[in-house]
């Protein structure tokens, strides 16, 4: 476990560094779902400010949908978060069903979440949000974007966005998500339990198979796919402003 966490760091603080994701005396909210990643993300994110003589803020907050059943100690995560001198917040929204049949309701519910955590990172302070999501996750979107889209992109790394003073982050860019579940496992994680009423088989299930056969036909593939992003300008949007 000892190794693992420090591999883990290890490939945070060269994330952190290539795509130059915190800077000193950034203020940074983390996104915290509740799962793995997140968990992951705030009990990392909080091992690199000790580590760099806390020269950066650091908070969570969790986005509760009204309109969806959760099943949570809450209480929970704020323990975790506390163990870490991390602060912790809890956020209510919910959305309303939608006659427009292209905004379908998992459409509706990030667009609502979203909404509210950017507007709390800025009544807040905040200058960076950032997201659990692992390099499985941009490799995965990166897949789906090129076969039903026709694009090759992902989700960055680091996005500066152009209508509010935010840069959204991605520390774990650099992780397999094999690495983070075996920490959940090691640290005796257990996620936030929501039941979906929409929650259904999709397209993203097919692409992790596309990607699992891609590794078996070459093991270097992630490796060759990651760098293909770098070399596309994909991994990084908007201008960085220290």
């Amino acid at each position: 476990m000892k190794l693992l966490r420090s591999r883990i760091l290890r490939r945070t603080r060269e994330a952190i560094k290539r795509y130059r994701l915190i800077a000193p005396g950034d203020a940074v909210l983390i996104a915290l779902s509740g799962g793995k990643d997140s968990m992951a993300l705030v009990d990392v994110l909080s091992e690199v400010r000790r580590h760099n003589n806390r020269n950066f803020h650091l908070a969570a907050v969790h986005v509760k949908m009204a309109n969806i059943d959760y099943r949570a100690d809450f209480s929970y995560l704020e323990q975790f978060c506390a163990q870490r001198e991390v602060p912790f917040f809890v956020v209510e929204a919910a959305f309303e069903p939608d006659r427009n049949p292209g905004r379908t309701p998992c459409f509706l519910c990030s667009w609502t979440r979203r909404k509210h955590l950017f507007e709390f990172a800025q009544c807040k302070g905040f200058n960076r949000i950032a997201f659990g999501h692992h390099q499985d996750d941009l490799l995965r979107t990166a897949m789906m974007n090129l076969t039903y889209s026709g694009s090759f992109s992902t989700m960055p790394a680091r996005l500066t966005m152009n209508k509010m003073p935010l840069t959204l982050i991605r520390p774990l860019c650099l992780q397999r998500e094999a690495d983070l579940v075996d920490w959940a496992r090691g640290m005796g994680i257990h996620s936030l339990d929501k039941t979906c009423p929409y929650d259904h088989e999709s397209t993203r299930t097919a692409i992790v198979s596309v990607l699992e056969q891609m590794e078996r036909l070459n093991p270097e593939s992630r490796h060759s796919l990651w760098h293909a992003l770098e070399k596309q300008g994909a991994l990084i949007e908007g201008d960085f402003v220290p």
